[in-house]
């Protein structure tokens, strides 16, 4: 691989290709907000787990697509923008308040495996390599796979159809690892799929800042209100300590596979933060549920954060010293909130436990240094 394909930019049109996504967690979220007796029932998670599993996974699909072979053609940009009415339409083929009726969404994400099966074919007929024409048609069949799989889910529109639908969703999802023997023969652009995802990471935690903006309004304007954004700002900044200055991004004959499914921890953690972060200030919302989905969601990113010292720098190891401060403030601050669960108590303990793991992190970030560029 020469020097320009290592040191290759996320181009313009994939940045408005991330446009959708903003919608689209904006949608997708809403399924998690609506409480009934309470809580969020383990369907309704369930339910919005495949939501996002079919929209984050063709979203990766498509930039392992562009980091391997995009070459901002016109033919890449037709099939961007394609996917792109296709995503805006699968956003809007569900009801977040009637998770009943999956027909139309699996039918269009079939629609969309589709796109992206024939994206990987077109390709297949213009690489010349072996290795590049095998990992095009392995992509192209496990797409087709899924898409098939969709489409009978959308037709038979009943639990047959639906289980069909999930396996073929869940087939796509591990399957980067079972091809690894051909993709670490033709390895990913390390730092341009890390940059693609932490921009789809800071997508994501926009969401979060705009659930926050009722806390910041003239009649509810407090130091709690300070406290709920120190949370968010917190585990963002422990991202991007992670991902910006402990990582090396000068990774070598990686797949990025790792990269993928660590992110799927830090998404869904996210995702329950938002919404957790509305529940412990509801009335409505039963206690013991709203405290256990922001620490449970606290814990996701975390974990996620741990998975990705895998790729650290030398000089930046992971110890168990870290691993444990991480789990026992977690820990204690949960136990505080579960004993006491007043919204300020549950806003102070946690802002604190966040606040503490993240001036940690930057202290080993740090490491001798003055600044930190983030």
């Amino acid at each position: 691989m020469n020097q320009a394909l290592k040191e290759k930019h996320v181009s313009k049109i994939s940045l408005f290709y991330d446009l959708v996504f903003v919608y689209m967690i904006s949608r997708t979220t809403e399924i998690i907000h609506h409480l009934h007796n309470g809580m969020v029932s383990p369907m309704t998670f369930g339910l919005f787990a495949i939501i996002v599993l079919i929209f984050i996974s063709s979203w990766i699909v498509q930039t392992i697509f562009t980091n391997r072979y995009g070459k901002s053609s016109w033919s890449d940009i037709f099939f961007y923008f394609l996917d792109m009415m296709i995503l805006l339409f699968m956003s809007n083929s569900f009801d977040s308040n009637n998770l009943k009726e999956m027909r139309v969404l699996f039918i269009s994400a079939g629609l969309l495996s589709l796109t992206l099966a024939s994206h990987y074919l077109i390709t297949y007929f213009q690489v010349a390599n072996k290795i590049d024409k095998k990992i095009t048609i392995t992509y192209f069949e496990f797409l087709m796979v899924r898409a098939v799989c969709l489409f009978i889910g959308g037709v038979l529109d009943n639990l047959i159809g639906f289980l069909i639908a999930v396996g073929g969703l869940l087939l796509s999802w591990i399957m980067p690892s079972l091809i690894k023997n051909y993709t670490l023969k033709h390895p990913i652009i390390f730092s341009h799929f890390l940059e693609r995802l932490n921009l789809l990471i800071i997508i994501i935690f926009g969401e979060t800042i705009i659930g926050t903006a009722d806390y910041f309004r003239p009649k509810t304007l407090s130091i709690f209100s300070v406290m709920i954004f120190g949370i968010v700002a917190g585990l963002f900044l422990s991202y991007a300590l992670q991902f910006d200055w402990l990582i090396n991004e000068n990774q070598k004959d990686d797949t990025g596979n790792l990269l993928i499914y660590l992110h799927y921890f830090i998404i869904f953690g996210i995702s329950l933060l938002t919404v957790s972060l509305k529940f412990i200030h509801e009335e409505e919302a039963n206690y013991i549920f709203a405290v256990s989905c922001l620490y449970f969601g606290i814990l996701l990113i975390y974990f996620g954060l741990l998975l990705a010292s895998h790729y650290n720098k030398k000089v930046y190891p992971l110890t168990v010293k870290t691993i444990l401060m991480f789990l026992l403030t977690v820990l204690f601050g949960y136990g505080i909130c579960l004993y006491n669960s007043s919204f300020e108590v549950i806003t102070i303990t946690t802002c604190l436990v966040v606040i503490i793991n993240c001036a940690y992190l930057s202290k080993l970030a740090l490491n001798g240094k003055k600044t930190i560029d983030i």
